[in-house]
């Protein structure tokens, strides 16, 4: 299935300017259930930006880096875009840094590895993530975990960019903070079991096991410890913050702890907390149009417009868009947000950081009673 393309748009006067903005998301495919809110959130976004009208033109990538890049290039080659979004998935986005960089066109991945920003060379200068990095969120649960009094750690992750990007900082950090990784298994998002898996890492009888994986598929390899009697704790990452993966695993994800994002847990904030303020911003507008509440993952979407919102009202000072100077002038704009809180954290972006959070932006969350709550 293609979604070919959705605009979304207001009726207004000619003479003024229409800011384009280009989403690919991965509405089928093994990553829908990331790009299916993202594609409810479209009609909750703004349609205006800084008193211009804004276009939104929506694409499915199906999951397939491919259909990711062919998709990004059209958006900037036909329908002329002023800005990038997207992917939902890792694998998918990096490709897509090509077409930011050829293009001169900002990007705003929706995706969470570190790699889409890191390092930051000349491949990455038109690249900015929303989603907290995975070092971030990796440094803070493994300091948990640390302080938990484990000693051996199991490691199993799904086999692209998001997987190994966490492997990566946990091998990393692990040995600083007096952990040792025993395992590195491996799966595909697709896969339907991963019992193999599981029952190598039960071999090594780690004092808990850290799942690296995002949505509905992070369930599996939870599923399979429990099943098989593992009872020691299991940690997972932000990848996991959607109501599916808790229908899903039910009983089995009882327990999972891990680093997430203030709207995970916005209603255990205080009244009045600039970070609850942002998430029911947010999903009063979802809600509207949508008649059910959002997840994190179309958090993501509401957020990077947000963050556009930020930007363009400077950008259009000196330039219209639809022109190469916009784009540019978007993109510095960008790098000069400071202190925004959004769903995702309090964002300080900067030249050297097109990320730009720190530990303020990582929450620990905890399943607890079929929800996700604040970890105390």
């Amino acid at each position: 299935m293609t979604i070919g393309f959705t605009r979304v748009c207001l009726v207004v006067a000619a003479a003024r300017a229409e800011i384009k903005v280009g989403i690919v998301i991965s509405a089928t495919g093994p990553g829908s259930a990331l790009g299916q809110p993202q594609l409810k959130t479209v009609a909750a976004l703004p349609k205006e930006i800084g008193g211009e009208k804004v276009t939104y033109i929506t694409l499915d990538d199906e999951s397939d880096s491919t259909k990711g890049i062919q998709n990004a290039r059209r958006l900037v080659i036909q329908d002329k875009v002023d800005v990038l979004v997207g992917s939902s998935l890792t694998p998918v986005t990096m490709p897509m840094l090509d077409v930011a960089l050829e293009s001169k066109t900002p990007l705003l991945s929706l995706a969470a590895a570190t790699a889409i920003v890191q390092p930051l060379d000349d491949k990455r200068a038109w690249a900015f993530k929303v989603v907290p990095n995975d070092d971030l969120m990796a440094s803070a649960i493994l300091k948990y975990i640390a302080k938990s009094g484990a000693k051996t750690l199991g490691f199993i992750g799904v086999s692209d960019g998001y997987g190994e990007g966490y492997y990566k900082e946990v091998s990393r950090l692990a040995p600083i903070l007096g952990l040792t990784v025993t395992t590195h298994e491996v799966y595909a998002r697709a896969d339907t079991s991963v019992t193999g898996q599981a029952l190598k890492v039960m071999s090594t009888n780690p004092d808990a096991v850290f799942i690296a994986s995002a949505g509905t598929p992070a369930v599996l390899p939870q599923q399979a410890l429990r099943e098989r009697g593992y009872t020691g704790n299991i940690f997972q990452t932000h990848g996991v913050a959607s109501e599916e993966f808790i229908k899903l695993g039910g009983a089995t994800v009882e327990g999972a702890i891990f680093a997430g994002e203030a709207f995970t847990i916005a209603a255990d904030l205080p009244a009045g907390d600039p970070f609850r303020h942002a998430t029911e911003q947010f999903v009063t507008a979802y809600e509207a149009v949508n008649g059910q509440k959002p997840n994190m993952f179309a958090a993501h979407l509401w957020d990077v417009v947000a963050l556009i919102g930020k930007a363009a009202p400077n950008a259009l000072k000196t330039t219209k868009p639809g022109t190469p100077e916009f784009r540019a002038a978007l993109r510095d704009e960008l790098e000069r947000g400071e202190n925004v809180y959004l769903n995702n954290g309090l964002s300080n972006m900067s030249k050297t950081d097109h990320n730009g959070y720190d530990e303020r932006s990582a929450f620990l969350i905890k399943v607890e009673g079929g929800k996700f709550r604040l970890a105390k």
